[in-house]
């Protein structure tokens, strides 16, 4: 009986929260309100009426329009830099062209060069052509607006035919007052659902054109705002609105006025029964719950602290307030057809959302009686206290005062600040002699004790972020010691640790990056050529292509094809020799010999190069017990980086000399590069180019291998770099006599 009871109070408790947010939500929209004084009619109607003096009454006149055209002088000068000054502008149209007028050079396209050409002059003549002639530019611009005028008449006349399609239910008769004019559609006498009067004495119709912001995208992908040479006049209009009762049933806002007169009743229906349930509510005792212990959830509940407990039934409270609100909306928003498997999944979520909400309600009581009991005594009450969350933050703040003096600066600070809000509002009651008081004790009180808080808080913040950057392995400058607070210590002692991981932090970073530009350069070198490839191999596709552009276009895959596998052998090779999975046929071999032979191989090259030779070898024969093939390479790639990157009309020096026990190789040059601030040590990586832009043939892989070769030989490579002379000495060990 007494769940019974506790049942139905808890469901008359939920009805009248319904119907208390209901009514006061929208009560003055529905209580003694009809459907066409409704928001929802309403708002229909303004947009008819809008709609009906834009694209009926007062139509827009485009010629008109047209004649009141202006162009003003900030409006050519805009127009000419839109898209930067004149020498910008032609530079970007050259840049636009280059690699298309490079590309059909190089494929012996002749028309096509041609006619790209062609079409960029132009483009650069009207252009030139905009900063010369102010006319020209103001001709463009009123072509331009004509334009906006012309498809903003279009867009009118094709939104009006929807106008009368979706307003078909709406009848008029309307007169203009200045012009006399009558305009008439339908029968605004016969059967009407709804009928607005407008009269002489004290009610009229005002329409105008009441056009929004019209800008449309120019030739020139300049746009501008042409609304307002639109007539905006405002017209007034007496007569009557109606909606026929006949077509108004038959339009498809029918529903709205359905579901609005639906809603209406059910929301009467909710309020009555809202009143009733308010005084069986009275009648009833209030009822007792019994706190089972058998409970477990419950059990599990009364364990946690009781300021928990309290901010977990103001959490209910909103969830709460949401479901009312949810299900009060449901019932106004939801729209229902005639359909029987709309009204029943209406009745079915208003079934779950109403059980939701009997359920938070349930929670709420039970979460009540149950914290009253648990603190009807002080003994109760003392220990819920003492294991509340809040108790245990004051004992942490407490913790603030194990450093004296960080407590009181804290505390210091806090009052300042408290003061200076207290003062802000003694100041605004405008007395004269609170305001220069406030002043005096702001410049001299507040500001300097914010000052040294800001101060020290900082010289905090910056430890920590010292302490941060370190655990992620990043390290910053020295922290300055100042004094011998805690802080001071804690600085010194970051100092210390800072110095132990600096230089592993550094040499992470450098193989990070060195392995970013690794995949880079590796990605870019080996997709130039295979770009080439796969966009001349469509190009053979075009079976109209004459036998001399077909041969010219094998020719250049041909080219990229030897170029693509030069790059992924050297890189094959390097790798092999990196991970040293590689076998030395070491002989006897004369490095004089060796020497004279790499430059013969380019003497050709040398020849065709602005730039001189000095080649010095040594007198006496020097031997090295070395893998000739390998060797001759280490000599080549050096050699072909010489005549690669040597600046024209210098000289290149190449000596071979002994140095102790050791054969000393070295070439000089001159860069036609500048190296600037690059590390000479980054030039022994793999695709590591002194071009950093990349015009120019070659792997990259050069001076790799080289290393590789010379490391597998236990000799030494050194690179070199004084301004622009760039600098190889390689050392590999002679044969021993014994």
């Amino acid at each position: 009986m007494k769940r019974n009871k506790y049942i139905a109070q808890l469901s008359l408790i939920s009805i009248v929260l319904i119907g208390l947010y209901s009514f006061l939500e929208y009560g003055h929209q529905y209580f003694l309100k009809n459907f066409f004084e409704s928001d929802t009619f309403q708002s229909d109607y303004d947009d008819f009426t809008h709609q009906l003096g834009s694209l009926v009454l007062n139509p827009a006149d485009g010629e008109e329009a047209k004649k009141k055209i202006k162009v003003s002088s900030s409006e050519i000068e805009d127009y000419r830099n839109y898209y930067g000054s004149l020498g910008e502008q032609i530079a970007n149209i050259k840049d636009q062209y280059r690699d298309r007028i490079q590309e059909a050079k190089d494929a012996k396209a002749t028309t096509v060069e041609e006619a790209l050409i062609k079409e960029r002059e132009k483009k650069i003549k009207d252009i030139t052509k905009n900063f010369e002639d102010d006319q020209y530019v103001r001709d463009k611009i009123i072509k331009i607006k004509e334009k906006d005028i012309d498809q903003y008449i279009s867009d009118r006349e094709n939104n009006k035919e929807y106008f009368f399609k979706y307003f078909s239910y709406y009848s008029y008769n309307l007169t203009d007052l200045e012009t006399g004019q009558s305009f008439v559609k339908g029968n605004v006498k016969g059967n009407t659902a709804y009928t607005k009067q407008y009269n002489r004495t004290d009610d009229t119709l005002d329409l105008s054109l009441s056009s929004d912001d019209i800008v449309y995208e120019g030739s020139d992908g300049i746009s501008y705002d042409v609304s307002n040479l639109l007539e905006q006049k405002t017209h007034r209009y007496t007569g009557s609105i109606s909606i026929s009762e006949k077509l108004f049933t038959q339009s498809s806002y029918y529903e709205e006025y359905k579901n609005f007169q639906f809603h209406k009743r059910l929301l009467y229906f909710i309020w009555l029964v809202s009143i009733f349930s308010i005084i069986a509510l009275f009648l009833l005792r209030p009822f007792q719950l019994e706190i089972q212990k058998g409970r477990a959830f419950y059990q599990w509940i009364r364990k946690w602290p009781i300021d928990i407990r309290g901010i977990f039934i103001a959490l209910n409270l909103f969830a709460t307030l949401f479901a009312v609100i949810l299900l009060s909306e449901h019932l106004v928003f939801t729209r229902i057809y005639g359909t029987f498997f709309n009204k029943a999944m209406f009745v079915f979520t208003f079934i779950f959302e109403f059980a939701l909400l009997f359920v938070l309600v349930h929670f709420i009581i039970r979460q009540s009686m149950m914290l009253m009991k648990d603190l009807d005594t002080g003994e109760k009450r003392a220990k819920a206290i003492k294991e509340s969350i809040l108790l245990h933050v004051i004992k942490d703040i407490q913790h603030l005062f194990l450093s004296r003096s960080i407590g009181l600066q804290s505390i210091a600070l806090l009052i300042t600040v408290f003061l200076a809000g207290v003062g802000i509002v003694i100041v605004s009651d405008g007395s004269g002699g609170a305001f220069l008081l406030y002043m005096f004790l702001f410049m001299f009180v507040a500001t300097p004790a914010t000052l040294v808080f800001l101060r020290r808080m900082g010289y905090l913040n910056r430890m920590m972020k010292q302490t941060e950057d370190m655990a992620k392995g990043r390290l910053s400058g020295d922290i300055p010691v100042r004094g011998k607070s805690p802080f001071a210590q804690h600085a010194a002692n970051l100092n210390a640790l800072r110095e132990g991981v600096r230089s592993s932090i550094t040499e992470q970073a450098k193989s990070e990056r060195l392995k970013t530009e690794l995949i880079t350069n590796v990605s870019h070198d080996l997709r130039t050529p295979l770009t080439s490839i796969i966009t001349y191999t469509d190009l053979l596709k075009n079976p109209a292509l004459t036998e001399d552009e077909r041969n010219s276009y094998i020719a250049i895959l041909d080219k990229k094809s030897q170029r693509l596998k030069t790059l992924i052998e050297d890189l094959f090779e390097v790798s092999k020799m990196a991970t040293g999975n590689i076998e030395l046929h070491k002989q006897r071999v004369d490095l004089n010999q060796l020497v004279k032979q790499a430059v013969g191989e380019h003497e050709e090259e040398i020849e065709k190069a602005n730039m001189s030779f000095r080649v010095q070898l040594s007198e006496e024969p020097l031997f090295a017990y070395v893998d000739g093939q390998k060797w001759w390479r280490v000599l080549d790639n050096l050699l072909i980086n010489a005549l690669k990157y040597t600046m024209e009309g210098t000289r290149v020096y190449i000596t071979l000399e002994r140095v102790n026990d050791k054969a000393q190789f070295v070439i000089k040059n001159i860069t036609k590069y500048e190296f600037g601030d690059q590390n000479v040590e980054e030039l022994y990586e793999r695709f590591k180019r002194a071009d950093t832009a990349r015009h120019t043939e070659g792997s990259g892989l050069g001076l790799a291998i080289a290393q590789s070769i010379v490391d597998l030989h236990q000799g030494s490579m050194e690179i070199t770099i004084d301004g622009d002379l760039f600098k190889v000495v390689v050392s590999v060990p002679l044969e021993r006599l014994y």
